[in-house]
């Protein structure tokens, strides 16, 4: 995703120009010069003498004559006065301002504001050979922040550090841990000219470019590498694995989904990260350096310092290399190999000497960097460990989504893993992408066809002909089976992406995963649509009964199973878009309320269609006389997967349904520091439509109004409180005896939810994560309690609440859970 114009090095505007004469260019004779002369501009002028207005004259040949006549006086000058004595006489041209030819520096800024202060307001004089680009580039030239060729008084080009010298083992040292520093920032989303490419070393091996290992050394001059053996064979050695490593997650990176100089700078300024060098060569490298520092005089805790870091360069190689091996014990292994180093780096850290001279931003003026150019980075060597060791214990990880069983598993797995603290680097997400999803399969064997059809089973097809394998066999055209096959794969190929799409977003980092689904939901919105036309085409094959509702009215409701299961996937991702905004810190203290009682409508919505999908799945179950092995161990499946679901949506609803009454109660009595003040550009309606745009556009659920909003928050308390004099406290106390008992059946839900096994819920792999997750939510919802009890014994003190209550907000970082923010209730004794 990096844009080639940056790596051109070309400005936006100079890239507009180009493109624009490119396209000009490739028309036709005709429309070509129709084209050209739109851009092309003519500036005129007109002489008035006397109050008369002369001849209107092109400016572009008043100037090509004036030329021509400057350029015959000077030969007449020359002629006349060859030493040069005479001042140069006005030239003719009407805008050239005079000028000096005896080579001295004049300054024309008083000539200049005199000359602009004869043109009126929006007035233009325009040459067409003096382009947006080159008005630009003037504004650029000698700014230290603009231009990158900008020197500084005794500033030089030349390399002011000795690549070459001699360097002491605790130096080497030293350089190893400023390049991880390097090579760090480069993970968390600096470029390489401002971190791995401000080395002197790095850009020695790297430039000009190597053809073999044998090219990529710090001598290019041609002679045998003799002598200085710390740099020639120990630092030699471990910068190019360094390469190396950059070069398989560079690659891992480019690959997958992404957002570039959000996430990731994949811009490699026109340099080579050693891609065309085999890893066995590095790895043969790598020992020799280890057996040169074994047999090297030195300190011994320098001697493990870089032997160690030599092992773990080696390591990490293998590891990077072989990242999409299906083996995951194997990676597994390896990656907790490299953790097991990290520390020892740490510890043996102190033993370096770092040598700064060998770092310096100089280097970018080689690079085709974009401009401004940017400072170095500067990463701690502590921040670098903990980044690193992040990755290693993330990767050592990840590959147990290798081992998930189903969809539902798979997407259980790839969201409770994004959702845990620190958030994963962009190698690490980028390495999921690829276990889950490559080569059009998913981990590594499954089709796409059958994840989609293994999800529709276990949600709302269990046991059905539908999913019959054997309809595909079928090829006699008029038989119900061979149009059950064909419908089935193209909703197959309707449906994949948007599935895909969906584990993608998750991918993401959080705010990305939050915009990208509130841009996949609306697909979601036509998939439902379309699968709604589909089952009604596909009940004449499958000889669907529909359920009749009350003996009197009649009513027939059918199951449209393929809708529901779209339906399904569409509320569960409302569901992460409002609670996403909650983990982020979207929303304003006084819209948590409102906020909450919508996430308590959407997943009371959820729990309404999940019975509806668990009644039409016990109908099955009832009706089937004579079901295989099979057949009932899909059923059980399903119908397990349906319990487990209700119980946690109904788990959500009640826990949200407790934080609105509770905020509401805040709010009512201004107890919610950071209120907006009532401006035009900031009142409730418009916030109300800003939260409410995602799903905008969606048939159903039927969004609520600001009013229906208010009603529910602030209207219910206000008429129970009684009015201005507030002598209806009792009532108050009822709104929070709703929050507490909703409080209460939250705590009962989830701790049920906490008895299961994560098998059962669909969690394995990640039952661990999962259960910590669970907890802190349990944590949150005893806090709640508290935070309704103090709230209920604050009305017993005094009318107001804000005469004794204090209500403090955690931040983000500092809750139980993220998504649930639940507020810290002190009271404040009155004397």
């Amino acid at each position: 995703m990096s844009s080639t114009w940056k790596a051109a090095g070309l400005t936006y505007n100079r890239y507009l120009a180009v493109a624009a004469r490119a396209v000009r260019r490739s028309l036709k004779e005709q429309p070509r010069l129709q084209a050209e002369k739109r851009g092309e501009m003519d500036l005129r002028f007109a002489k008035w003498t006397n109050g008369k207005q002369g001849d209107n004259k092109s400016l572009a040949n008043a100037n090509a004559s004036a030329m021509a006549e400057d350029v015959v006086q000077l030969h007449v000058i020359a002629n006349q006065d060859p030493d040069n004595t005479k001042p140069y006489e006005k030239a003719a041209s009407p805008i050239r301002m005079p000028a000096n030819i005896n080579g001295k520096v004049k300054d024309i800024s008083t000539d200049f504001r005199i000359a602009a202060s004869a043109l009126d307001t929006g007035q233009l004089v325009k040459d067409p050979y003096f382009t947006l680009f080159e008005a630009v580039g003037a504004l650029e030239i000698m700014d230290p922040k603009m231009d990158s060729g900008f020197l500084k008084p005794g500033e030089s080009l030349e390399d002011e550090f000795k690549v070459m010298r001699e360097l002491l083992p605790e130096e080497v040292v030293g350089l190893m841990d400023q390049m991880l520093c390097h090579e760090m920032a480069w993970h968390m989303g600096h470029p390489l000219s401002t971190s791995l490419f401000t080395s002197y070393h790095v850009d020695r091996l790297l430039w000009p470019e190597p053809k073999s290992l044998e090219d990529a050394r710090f001598d290019r001059s041609g002679g045998a590498n003799t002598g200085n053996g710390m740099l020639q064979i120990v630092l030699r050695a471990y910068c190019v694995g360094l390469i190396k490593c950059c070069n398989f997650v560079h690659r891992r990176i480019g690959t997958e989904h992404y957002y570039e100089e959000e996430d990731f700078v994949t811009n490699l300024y026109n340099r080579t990260l050693l891609d065309h060098v085999e890893t066995l060569s590095i790895q043969e490298l790598l020992d020799g350096a280890i057996r040169f520092t074994n047999q090297y005089s030195m300190n011994q805790n320098t001697n493990h310092a870089i032997t160690t870091r030599l092992i773990f360069r080696q390591r990490l190689l293998h590891a990077v290399e072989s990242d999409l091996n299906p083996d995951k014990d194997a990676q597994i292994q390896c990656w907790k190999q490299c953790l097991e180093l990290v520390d020892e780096l740490f510890d043996s850290h102190r033993v370096g000497m770092p040598v700064h001279e060998a770092f310096s931003t100089k280097i970018q003026r080689t690079l085709a960097s974009s401009v401004p150019p940017r400072p170095m980075v500067d990463t701690t060597f502590v921040d670098a460990h903990a980044f690193l060791r992040d990755i290693c214990r993330d990767a050592s990880e990840v590959y147990k989504v290798l081992g998930c069983q189903g969809s539902s598993n798979i997407l259980n797995f790839t969201y409770v893993f994004q959702s845990r603290k620190p958030e994963r680097s962009i190698y690490v997400r980028c390495l999921l992408q690829s276990l889950i999803f490559h080569d059009m399969k998913v981990l590594g064997s499954i089709t796409i066809a059958k994840l989609i059809f293994d999800d529709l089973e276990e949600l709302v097809l269990p046991a059905d002909i539908l999913l019959d394998p054997a309809n595909g066999n079928v090829e006699a055209p008029h038989d119900p089976r061979f149009q059950m096959a064909k419908e089935m794969r193209g909703l197959v190929l309707r449906v994949g992406d948007p599935f895909l799409d969906m584990l993608r977003a998750i991918c993401m980092n959080r705010s990305r995963m939050r915009r990208m689904l509130c841009h996949l939901v609306l697909d979601w919105e036509s998939v439902q649509l379309e699968a709604e036309n589909l089952d009604v085409e596909l009940r004449k094959y499958t000889s669907e009964k529909p359920l009749t509702e009350g003996e009197s009215t009649g009513t027939e409701i059918w199951s449209f199973p393929l809708s529901s299961w779209a339906y399904y996937y569409k509320l569960r991702q409302m569901e992460w878009i409002v609670q996403l905004g909650f983990e982020l810190n979207i929303y304003q203290n006084d819209e948590l309320s409102g906020m909450y009682w919508y996430l308590s409508q959407v997943a009371g919505t959820r729990s309404q269609h999940l019975e509806r999908m668990q009644t039409f799945a016990n109908r099955r179950f009832t009706q089937s006389k004579r079901l295989s092995a099979s057949q009932m161990r899909s059923l059980g499946r399903c119908l397990s997967f349906l319990d487990v679901a209700l119980l946690e949506t109904t788990a959500t609803q009640w826990f949200a349904i407790s934080l609105s009454k509770l905020y509401a109660v805040l709010s009512h009595f201004s107890l919610l520091a950071g209120r907006p003040e009532p401006l035009p550009y900031n009142s409730s309606e418009l916030r109300h439509a800003l939260r409410m745009k995602p799903f905008m556009q969606l048939s159903i659920p039927e969004l609520p109004s600001y009013a229906e909003v208010a009603a529910a928050t602030l209207v219910a308390v206000t008429s129970e409180v009684g009015g201005e004099g507030q002598s209806s406290g009792g009532r108050v106390s009822s709104t929070l005896d709703i929050a507490a008992e909703a409080a209460r059946m939250a705590r009962k839900e989830w701790e049920a939810i906490s008895k299961l096994d994560a098998e059962s819920a669909r969690y394995s792999n990640c039952g661990e994560w999962w259960m910590e997750s669970v907890k802190n939510i349990i944590r949150g919802c005893i806090a709640c309690s508290i935070a309704i009890a103090t709230t209920k014994n604050g009305v017993q003190y005094a009318e107001c609440l804000s005469d004794v209550l204090t209500v403090e907000i955690p931040e983000a970082g500092k809750l139980y859970h993220d998504f649930w923010v639940v507020p810290k209730l002190s009271i404040r004794r009155q004397k």
